[in-house]
């Protein structure tokens, strides 16, 4: 059986390169994250309470694109560990603001200090310039990529 020639296609693809490269990472976070009882989701949570120096828990179940409930189970967690802390918004009784805590701020920075060097080790066959060019390549694509296209991945192949 001959195999149809593909026309009009770069030489080198990087999906399989890029999805083993993310599953190193991965692994590799994981692995200096539990020691510190986190998992990436309480990581994410931190870093976006800590950026928006506290959320209403509807605004972080939109910041995070997860469903109201199971934003209450992750602070759940979080609390039951005084990473964050929940109060009543004093102008509406109704919400909930959250906020990092002193041992919140302070558990996340050790995070992303192991995860600093999580990279460094990851990403140690490139040179400064390298890790530079690849994270503003990265950031370009990650911004111009049709979101909703790749939740349609499954019937339509599209990302």
């Amino acid at each position: 059986m001959t195999s149809l020639p593909v026309v009009n296609q770069p030489p080198h693809r990087c999906g399989a390169l890029l999805d083993q490269l993310a599953r190193r990472l991965r692994l590799r976070s994981e692995s200096v994250l539990t020691p510190l009882g986190l998992r990436p989701r309480h990581l994410i949570a931190l870093t976006v309470l800590r950026d928006q120096r506290g959320s209403s828990q509807q605004d972080l179940a939109k910041i995070l694109a997860i469903d109201g409930t199971n934003v209450v189970g992750l602070l759940n967690e979080l609390e039951a560990e005084n990473l964050v802390e929940r109060r009543r918004s004093p102008v509406d009784r109704r919400r909930h603001i959250v906020e990092l805590t002193d041992v919140g701020a302070k558990l996340l920075a050790r995070a992303e200090f192991a995860l600093a060097a999580v990279e460094d080790e990851v990403f140690s066959g490139l040179d400064e310039d390298q890790r530079e060019t690849l994270y503003t390549l990265l950031q370009q694509v990650t911004n111009t990529t049709n979101v909703e296209a790749c939740t349609e991945a499954v019937t339509r192949p599209t990302c």
